[in-house]
């Protein structure tokens, strides 16, 4: 199968209503914003739920999350050294191959093998070279990032159970918050690089699944921060450029795009650079 063949360019329009959509464990696990107010979902929060979708879908992942592992392994690493052969792990130049080949997250966001050059004996050998092996995907994604302002609400909350001991006399009320925004509309931009996906064996197919799933981020998503219903993708817009080096710069495909606050948008005319525009799901 040949590698992706055109650049891609991408855009997901978000909508977030009465939901905390990424919160900062540094923060109180508010929702997640810049200085000036901006709301943000951080780039590797999508990305988490773009591996839980291809994972729903049947495409082997291998940065799994610890509630979604389907194959019993207890760390990247153990699964890293079952997936791949010893003459895999002979050459680095073959593991990343093999690696990119079994894992769509690998070729696709790429991987730093940190561990897969550490020595460890087999009786009185010792294999690896000390080593790590970095592979470098073609599929960028930024952070979103909302269109305006977010207000954010919290709401106090307890319980009057026991969490410890017998049961036997009641505790006091424990207290705590929940943050939520409750109402915003976000937008995340993204690109696919023909010649890092050269390097992965990303290919045009692998390109077309992404675009499939990107319409239902947040299928199967369901929280208590995050409600059925409470989060969408209202829409994804897809350019694919006429050839490798694409047509004209990211940063100017990216601002051709205009979303307003109602979720609504405007897309400035690129001459020869059609966008294709898909309803969220």
């Amino acid at each position: 199968m040949s590698s992706l063949q055109n650049k891609i360019d991408f855009a997901v329009i978000i909508t977030v209503q009465r939901a905390n959509p990424n919160g900062d464990p540094l923060n109180g696990n508010r929702p997640r914003t810049d200085y000036d107010g901006f709301g943000e979902i951080s780039d590797v929060c999508l990305k988490r739920k773009l591996r839980d979708r291809l994972q729903d879908q049947g495409e082997a992942i291998f940065v799994q999350s610890d509630d979604r592992k389907i194959d019993g392994m207890k760390s990247l690493r153990e699964r890293a050294e079952a997936g791949l052969t010893k003459e895999e792990w002979s050459d680095r130049d073959k593991t990343a191959k093999a690696a990119c080949a079994k894992w769509f997250d690998v070729r696709a966001f790429g991987q730093l093998f940190a561990f897969a050059g550490k020595k460890k004996k087999k009786g009185d050998e010792e294999d690896g070279d000390g080593v790590s092996i970095p592979i470098r995907g073609p599929v960028t994604l930024q952070s979103a990032v909302s269109v305006e302002q977010i207000c954010i609400s919290s709401m106090q909350i307890t319980k009057s159970v026991s969490s410890e001991g017998d049961g036997v006399k009641r505790g006091s009320d424990t207290m705590g918050m929940k943050h939520r925004v409750d109402k915003g509309v976000y937008v995340a931009f993204g690109s696919m690089n023909p010649q890092l996906a050269e390097r992965t064996g990303f290919s045009d197919a692998d390109a077309e699944t992404i675009k499939g799933i990107l319409p239902r981020l947040f299928e199967n998503d369901a929280s208590s921060a995050r409600p059925e219903g409470s989060m969408a993708v209202v829409k994804v817009i897809w350019w694919r450029h006429d050839c490798k080096a694409g047509q004209y710069s990211s940063y100017k495909v990216h601002h051709s795009l205009v979303v307003t606050p109602d979720a609504s948008y405007q897309l400035t005319n690129l001459p020869g650079l059609a966008p294709e525009e898909i309803d969220g799901f």
